[in-house]
C-alpha cells in the first residue's frame, strides 16, 4: 500500500514537472547551440578573411567576440573562453596603436602574431585542431590585394595627419601653359612703359573734332 502511494505521488510530480523540465532543457540546448553557432561563425569568418583584415565581415566578427565568448556570466565562463578574451584584448590594444612610417613593418608583423594567437585560442575553445603554422601561413591573398590594403591603411594614416594639421601638403609647380605670342606682347608692353617712365618714349594722342562724334540719340552710320 505504501509503495503504491509513493508511486502515485511520483507519477503526479512527473506529470506536472515533466513538461516544465523538458521546456527548460530545450531552452538550455537551444541557447548552447546558439552560442556555439555564433562562435563557429566568428571563427570561420576570421579564418576566411585573415588575409584581408579590412573586409567588413572581418571587422564585424571581431566586434562580436566579447558577446559570443563571454559565457553569459563571468561565473560560468570557461577557461578557454577567458583565453580567447585575453588574446582579443591584446589584439585590440595593438590595433588601436598608431602606425608610423618608422614602425609600419614591425606593426604588421605583431598584428599577424596576435591574430594567430587569438585564432588558436578560439580553435581550442571549439575543440578544433589547428596548429599555429597553418593559421599563420594557410591563407591566400593575391599580392595586389595585399598592396591595396597596405596602401589604404597608409593613406588613411597620412590623411588624418594632414587634416589634423600635423603634416603639411607639399606643392611643387613643374610647368605653366606658355604662349610665345603672348610673352612677346607682354615684353613689348613692359618695354614701352619703361621707356615712357624714363622720358625716352612718347604717347600718341589723337584729338577728334566735336562734329565728328556720334550723337547719343542717333546711332553711328
Amino acid at each position: 500500500m505504501e509503495a503504491n502511494w509513493i508511486f502515485g505521488i511520483g507519477t503526479i510530480f512527473a506529470t506536472l514537472l515533466g513538461p516544465i523540465i523538458a521546456v527548460q532543457l530545450q531552452k538550455y540546448l537551444e541557447k548552447r547551440n546558439e552560442s556555439r553557432n555564433q562562435k563557429n561563425w566568428i571563427f570561420t569568418t576570421l579564418m576566411a578573411t585573415r588575409g584581408s583584415r579590412l573586409a567588413p565581415d572581418h571587422v564585424r566578427a571581431l566586434n562580436m567576440i566579447d558577446l559570443a565568448f563571454n559565457g553569459g556570466r563571468s561565473s560560468r565562463r570557461k577557461a578557454s573562453e577567458t583565453d580567447v578574451l585575453d588574446t582579443w584584448r591584446d589584439y585590440l590594444d595593438h590595433l588601436n596603436t598608431a602606425i608610423t612610417e618608422a614602425n609600419a613593418e614591425r606593426w604588421f608583423e605583431k598584428q599577424q602574431e596576435l591574430l594567430v594567437l587569438m585564432l588558436s585560442a578560439m580553435a581550442a575553445d571549439l575543440n578544433l585542431r589547428y596548429d599555429r603554422v597553418l593559421l599563420r601561413n594557410g591563407s591566400y591573398l593575391p599580392k595586389g590585394h595585399s598592396d591595396l590594403e597596405l596602401d589604404q591603411q597608409k593613406l588613411r594614416h597620412y590623411a588624418i595627419e594632414v587634416l589634423s594639421g600635423q603634416q603639411p601638403i607639399n606643392m611643387r609647380v613643374t610647368d605653366f601653359p606658355f604662349s610665345e605670342e603672348m610673352n612677346n606682347s607682354q615684353m613689348k608692353v613692359q618695354a614701352g612703359l619703361a621707356d615712357l617712365l624714363n622720358g625716352q618714349g612718347h604717347l600718341n594722342i589723337r584729338i577728334e573734332p566735336a562734329g565728328t562724334m556720334p550723337s547719343p540719340e542717333s546711332p553711328p552710320a
